[in-house]
């Protein structure tokens, strides 16, 4: 979807910062199909993920709604979309694209080479999305994890 789309004089794209954390928190869980969990999608967790990746995480603004929002960053290596969210009333127009940009841009800039994320097999709308935007899927990989601690997960 072309950026023609987006209504530019009403919508403003920003760098996330932690003053944005409810609002954003209140777009994910409107969201279907997407996980978090209780520490890493936390408050405190978030504000840790901005502190080491500043710059690479961006909000879509009208007014004083955030209606889109992409959590990236990187560890030096590789590029990780952690989340990607649009309000569904504001969907199809370009929005998500632009918020992808943004960030894949930084990215690029800061010396990353390559993207990595996940997306529930369920979440045909968020697969869809990310196959329109050149990402493959990968099926020659197994994705393993291992709790340090006691996460409670939260599925939308």
């Amino acid at each position: 979807m072309s950026a023609n789309f987006i209504r530019a004089d009403k919508i403003q794209f920003r760098v996330m910062t932690i003053a944005d954390y409810e609002k954003v928190y209140e777009l994910w869980m409107s969201c279907k199909n997407m996980g978090f969990n209780n520490l890493d999608d936390s408050k405190e967790g978030i504000e840790k993920f901005l502190k080491r990746n500043p710059n690479t995480s961006y909000v879509a603004e009208e007014a004083d709604r955030i209606i889109g929002v992409v959590l990236a960053g990187h560890d030096g290596r590789r590029g990780y979309i952690y989340h990607m969210s649009v309000a569904e009333d504001y969907r199809k127009q370009g929005i998500a694209g632009k918020l992808l940009e943004n960030s894949l841009s930084v990215l690029k800039a800061e010396g990353i080479n390559k993207v990595a994320l996940l997306v529930f097999n369920r979440n045909e709308i968020g697969n869809a999305f990310w196959e329109s935007q050149g990402f493959t899927v990968r099926d020659d990989v197994a994705y393993r994890n291992k709790a340090l601690t006691e996460i409670i997960r939260i599925d939308t």
